[in-house]
């Protein structure tokens, strides 16, 4: 029998002031994923942290953490999932182990609990060195990892995550990554980003927002396929361009091809099949037989930002 999922809403919607922050989204996560809200800014990836957060209060809809009510059961949410907003209010004047020990004490773990699970968190999230320091003299990079520390301190089913490399330099984008990386399987995340290679680096599906509506959920892979229809091939042929052109017209696979001289007297041809038939076997046996030199053959591979203006963009042209 399929486990429950840790995060199930339906029909979710939160207004501000007459501006509809989130319309009517529905979603599901399963345990154990990391799944990425990805969207520009104002899409509403914050308001839907915060009303799984138990921050926020929606105007309609159900939204449920682990099984349990988020609106009229928002103490045992609160015990099943590890917080970090964008702006993580830490205890600056505090040191950093013993704020973890003060934040394990209010989450309602005991004392000899708490010291443990604080040894657990230092060393997960490469506090070592500065535990003893105090929290507002130390690097953005090092707080954001404190702020991991006391999302995971009570070791939650669910972590949230709001834009959790923001304002931070390459070197510690990598370092929190690859923490969080850390933790997928052994807990169920949720990250909120706009930052496009956030997502392709963190998490194994996505969901894209805009103007509080969700326009697709999927895996990257999926989203690849049903963006580009798997119809699109590159290759890189060493051949006379006009033999190209005479293969591509002649095959009636090919509904679209072009043509295009580059380095080293190869040939990039970006070809389009009809009914997404794969022309590559097609390809690779022609370049054999009239002694063509191949030395690229691949389905053209869109990145996380063409995918997301390509949803975007098409769902403005359908309203």
């Amino acid at each position: 029998m399929d486990e429950k999922p840790i995060i199930e809403t339906a029909n979710l919607t939160k207004r501000f002031s007459g501006r509809v922050a989130i319309d009517n989204i529905s979603f599901t996560v399963a345990q154990g994923e990391v799944v990425g809200l990805l969207g520009p800014n104002g899409a509403g990836k914050t308001t839907t942290m915060r009303i799984l957060s138990c921050y926020l209060m929606a105007n309609s809809g159900t939204a449920k953490v682990a099984g349990f009510d988020v609106f009229s059961q928002p103490y045992e949410v609160k015990r099943r999932i590890g917080y970090m907003p964008e702006n993580n209010p830490l205890h600056k004047d505090m040191r950093v182990r013993e704020y973890l020990k003060f934040r394990a004490r209010l989450k309602g773990l005991g004392w000899r609990e708490s010291r443990k699970r604080v040894d657990v968190m230092v060393e997960q999230c490469g506090l070592s060195e500065v535990s003893n320091r105090i929290i507002g003299h130390l690097s953005k990079g090092y707080q954001q990892r404190v702020g991991l520390a006391d999302a995971l301190v009570h070791n939650p089913e669910l972590i949230i995550l709001d834009e959790p490399t923001i304002g931070l330099d390459p070197n510690q984008i990598r370092s929190v990554r690859h923490l969080i990386k850390t933790l997928a399987g052994k807990h169920t995340i949720l990250l909120s980003t706009h930052n496009l290679t956030e997502v392709e680096m963190t998490c194994n599906r996505i969901l894209i927002l805009a103007e509080g509506k969700i326009l697709a959920a999927d895996t990257p892979d999926n989203l690849q396929k049903k963006i580009s229809g798997e119809r699109q091939i590159i290759a890189e042929i060493m051949a006379p361009i006009s033999h190209l052109r005479e293969f591509f017209e002649s095959n009636n696979l090919v509904e679209d091809f072009d043509v295009v001289p580059i380095d080293g007297g190869y040939i990039r041809c970006l070809i389009t099949s009809k009914d997404s038939a794969d022309l590559r076997q097609a390809i690779y046996e022609k370049s054999v037989a009239s002694g063509w030199k191949l030395r690229e053959l691949t389905r053209k591979r869109y990145t996380l930002e063409d995918i997301f203006f390509k949803i975007t963009r098409n769902e403005k042209e359908e309203e």
